[in-house]
């Protein structure tokens, strides 16, 4: 079920590329809240003004979401954007949805780079980190350009959380800071700088077309979780390592760690890491095991080792990487969490992209 509604723009609040957040104020009479935050994604609805109609998706607010607590902005009924339909691209994204939006896919027959993509078919070992968090992002980056500052890094997008890339408002910046070289947004996500079909092309894409030395491949903001060991969107990236073991080249799992989580399945190594790469990654991949201090990080070591069966446990040092992490351009917060509130889970993450920096 969807729930409607309809609003008027009061104030825009901060945009970034391909978004802009709204403080709107209801108009149909309905239910509380009488004002609220919406989102509007640009490229789909053109660019709310002050005063503008708009028609809303409220679904998320009203459930009290977390990272997707927005009213949606579907619609400016007055004022539509100018038609696309001569616009380049055939490969049609949200599909099936009322927000289908139709792209140029980078794997497509009318794609320039379509000819270099229909014959590549190896990554020619470039090292590609996996992470189940998109939260993980600016801290491998962290890891990777206090090792090899100019590493030109590609992030590559899993469907799992939000479709859009606009929604992040980490990538733009890991962008203007130079940590980042560019996105491709694979499957049903969209909005990237290539878009592609599968998570296969879209590396194919980052090697050969954007000229990437790393790829990060995480899902997008707002992951789905059941407390279930199977019903969470993030266990993809164990598909993700045996896509890069099927195209030649070097997979990385990046553990997901935390020492302030009150969830016991959470403490230490997550139980998603042990499933995604214990048990969906099949290809072997290097497991970044960070050499945390104390007792937790003996017990983070005891648990990654019962990855050891199935991968290559790798040890790595994490000195400097708590500067590197200080120094970011961006907030680091996962699942609500600071740096200073979970640490361990952040220098797990820059520890992975250390060692694909090692690789290079």
């Amino acid at each position: 079920m969807i729930t409607w509604r309809s609003g008027k723009v009061r104030s825009v609040l901060r945009s970034w590329p391909g978004a802009v957040e709204l403080e709107v104020a209801a108009a149909d009479g309905g239910a509380p809240p009488a004002e609220c935050r919406a989102l509007a994604y640009t490229d789909l609805v053109g660019r709310p003004e002050p005063g503008d109609r708009v028609l809303l998706n409220t679904t998320a607010l009203d459930i009290g979401l977390g990272t997707g607590g927005y009213a949606m902005v579907v619609a400016l009924p007055d004022r539509p954007p100018s038609a696309g339909a001569d616009g380049p691209g055939h490969l049609v994204k949200a599909r099936y949805t009322p927000l289908q939006t139709t792209v140029l896919g980078a794997d497509e027959q009318d794609s320039p780079h379509h000819r270099v993509l229909r014959d590549a078919d190896d990554l020619g070992g470039m090292p590609v980190v996996a992470a189940d968090l998109h939260s993980a992002l600016p801290a491998v980056l962290a890891g990777i350009g206090r090792d090899r500052p100019g590493t030109r890094v590609v992030y590559v997008m899993l469907d799992g959380g939000a479709l859009p890339a606009a929604f992040s408002r980490s990538v733009p910046e890991l962008r203007a800071a130079g940590l980042l070289a560019s996105t491709v947004t694979t499957g049903q996500s969209f909005g990237g700088d290539l878009e592609t079909v599968t998570v296969h092309t879209g590396l194919l894409a980052a090697r050969h077309v954007l000229g990437a030395d790393v790829a990060v491949v995480t899902q997008g903001p707002g992951n789905l979780g059941t407390g279930t060991r199977w019903g969470f969107s993030g266990v993809a990236a164990g598909e993700a390592l045996n896509a890069a073991a099927a195209l030649g080249g070097r997979p990385v799992a990046c553990l997901r760690v935390s020492e302030a989580d009150p969830r016991a399945r959470h403490r230490g190594v997550s139980h998603h890491s042990l499933t995604a790469y214990g048990r969906v990654a099949l290809a072997r991949a290097d497991v970044a095991v960070p050499l945390l201090e104390g007792v937790f990080g003996a017990e983070v070591r005891a648990q990654a080792s019962a990855l050891g069966a199935r991968h290559r446990l790798v040890e790595v040092a994490v000195d400097g990487l708590d500067a590197a992490l200080a120094g970011l351009p961006v907030r680091l917060s996962t699942m609500g969490r600071s740096l200073r509130e979970d640490r361990a889970c952040f220098v797990a993450a820059a520890a992975a992209g250390r060692h694909a920096a090692a690789l290079l």
